[in-house]
């Protein structure tokens, strides 16, 4: 099948994920296989160095999986099982691995050990076609790219947290080497590695996860949903490996975590995260969730928003992942299928949706000491999302930028945006969120939907000396190109230009992109405003990833014989959409 008859295989269906699976990952693998196989007969000379360079191409040794798994996989949907075509491509591809090996230049590259890992499956799978001399070549090759991995997973075997803090690496890092060393140990008859990989999986399964279902980036107090899909694979793994049934726990309780913070996009919901302000749909950990009926439907849902066209090379890697160890079976529906659902994890993390309006709510709390550029602050706290038009306001999290937090105050010369206290109470009437600061501190009121419209009540209560500024503020997604209303009768066109509008401007209102918010009357917007990249240690450079600022000033006033003042300010925002 070409590229494109893969394609329209996949465009006959809903965008929304109705993918059977395994099945709907072989059209998938193939129109990659083909497309890599299309770039390699273009430049026959090409290294790594220079298939890596064009954008979506980087970790191009994943690509090796998708041949392989092609040519090796045993399934009545798999059109390509024993196809010579397959097994040339993922030959060549593997031969060029071994190539910049031996010439120094594989191993130097970022996560290299990820590639390794995909190189190592596809040995597995073809080691009986690839004749003594390259059997021996690669498997020498593979092995000395995971003997580097042995004494850093050694050395961190009984630390107290496998946690960025102690371990010196994330744990999704840790975790994958482990699963190197266990499959090269079992593939190899290494018995040291694989003991050692066995050990640390061991424990991300039965004592680093969280009741919640993740694994804690920074800390175990709070998710990092896009890294979490990682370790999830390397856990996954791990019981395929092993049966170990404190994995398959580990599985279960990941995939309620994952399948209810999923936008109906098939994003991860972002005002959980630590680390990442925005995430594409995972193509990892699929094979993970398949243990399970709703599992798999999420699985499904999940692959259906991966085209053939557009694929990374790290999507067709891990949908070959997704492939080989897929469990077939019975499928359930998932929150994103479902009216109405709410859930709450046991730190204050929940999300509720009620039609097409879908709220997250966020009070977990940050740790205020921490300065990698990597680690976002917890400031953000309210998400909005709407099945038919997408995100309307982001509770995306940053760094160095209280302005973007939504509740901040300026005390002297310091400014304090991350709150020392909260509480999260979500019940059908109504969800409300307590957030504490050093002057102050605010509930959020939301109670359900109804009538196209979501109301969104803020009541603030002034403590102690009052600060000399603060503010509400709320991240809203606006799109570039497309028009912006206010209620003072201005229409702008969103774009690089600079807008800012003062209360008289904005006249409490904004129209944008179907959508309709009236905001307190004291309300201003400021347009782009672009967050934190944690890679570039930076503020983002594209329009697609900045947002608009909408701040309302609080009123904390002193009251004499008053510490406590109660209820001091109401600010309600509404968003409607019709």
């Amino acid at each position: 099948m070409s590229v494109h008859g893969a394609w329209a295989v996949l465009a006959a269906l809903p965008a929304t994920g109705a993918v059977s699976l395994p099945s709907g990952y072989f059209p998938l693998l193939k129109a990659g296989a083909e497309k890599v196989e299309a770039r390699l007969r273009a430049e026959p000379g090409a290294d790594l160095k220079a298939l890596e360079a064009q954008p979506g191409w980087r970790h191009f040794p994943y690509a090796i999986l998708a041949p392989a798994v092609l040519y090796a996989k045993p399934h009545p949907q798999n059109r390509w099982l024993g196809d010579s075509q397959m097994l040339a491509l993922a030959i060549r591809i593997g031969d060029l691995l071994a190539s910049e090996h031996e010439r120094g230049r594989f191993e130097p590259r970022l996560d290299s050990d990820w590639d390794t890992y995909m190189w190592l499956e596809a040995w597995r799978l073809l080691e009986s076609r690839l004749g003594q001399a390259r059997r021996t070549r690669w498997k020498k090759a593979i092995e000395d790219n995971v003997a580097l991995l042995v004494e850093d997973a050694a050395d961190r075997l009984d630390f107290p947290w496998y946690n960025s803090p102690f371990i010196g690496t994330s744990p999704n890092h840790y975790a994958l080497w482990a699963t190197n060393l266990l499959l090269a140990g079992q593939a190899f008859g290494n018995r040291h590695w694989e003991e050692l990989g066995r050990t640390i999986l061991r424990r991300f399964a039965a004592e680093e996860q969280t009741p919640d279902g993740y694994w804690g980036e920074h800390s175990r107090e709070g998710p990092t949903p896009g890294y979490n899909h990682l370790t999830l694979s390397a856990v996954g793994l791990y019981w395929e490996l092993t049966r170990d049934p404190a994995a398959l726990a580990a599985l279960r309780r990941a995939t309620d975590f994952h399948k209810h913070f999923t936008w109906p996009d098939g994003t991860p919901v972002e005002v959980l995260n630590d680390r990442n302000r925005h995430w594409g749909v995972s193509a990892w950990s699929h094979f993970a969730f398949s243990h399970f009926p709703d599992g798999r439907r999420y699985a499904e849902f999940l692959t259906g928003f991966f085209r053939p066209d557009t694929l990374t090379m790290d999507q067709l890697g891990r949908l070959a992942q997704n492939a080989l160890y897929y469990h077939e079976g019975t499928t359930a529906p998932i929150p994103q299928e479902q009216d109405r659902y709410s859930y709450r994890m046991q730190v204050p993390g929940g999300i509720r949706k009620t039609g097409p309006w879908v709220v997250a709510l966020s009070g977990i709390i940050s740790t205020q000491a921490v300065t990698s550029r990597f680690y976002l602050d917890r400031q953000a706290h309210l998400s909005v999302f709407h099945t038919r038009l997408g995100q309307i306001i982001t509770g995306a999290n940053s760094k160095r930028q209280p302005e973007l937090a939504t509740f901040s105050e300026r005390i002297g010369d310091r400014i304090f945006h991350l709150p020392m206290s909260s509480r999260l109470q979500m019940g059908d009437a109504e969800d409300r969120l307590s957030l504490s600061y050093n002057t102050f501190w605010a509930d959020l009121f939301v109670p359900p939907p109804e009538a196209g419209q979501a109301i969104f009540r803020f009541v603030v209560h002034g403590t102690g000396r009052p600060p000399e500024h603060a503010q509400l503020a709320l991240q809203l997604c606006l799109k570039s190109g497309e028009i912006l209303e206010t209620g003072a009768g201005r229409t702008l066109v969103v774009g690089p230009e600079r807008i800012q509008l003062d209360p008289a401007h904005l006249g409490g209102l904004l129209r944008h992109r179907g959508w309709e918010m009236k905001v307190d009357e004291t309300a201003s917007l400021l347009w782009p405003v672009f967050p934190h990249n944690p890679y570039t240690d930076a503020p983002e450079t594209s329009l697609e990833y900045a947002v608009a600022l909408l701040s309302v000033p609080l009123r904390l006033e002193s009251v004499p014989g008053k510490y406590v003042r109660a209820r001091q300010q109401q600010i309600i925002i509404s968003v409607s959409a019709p």
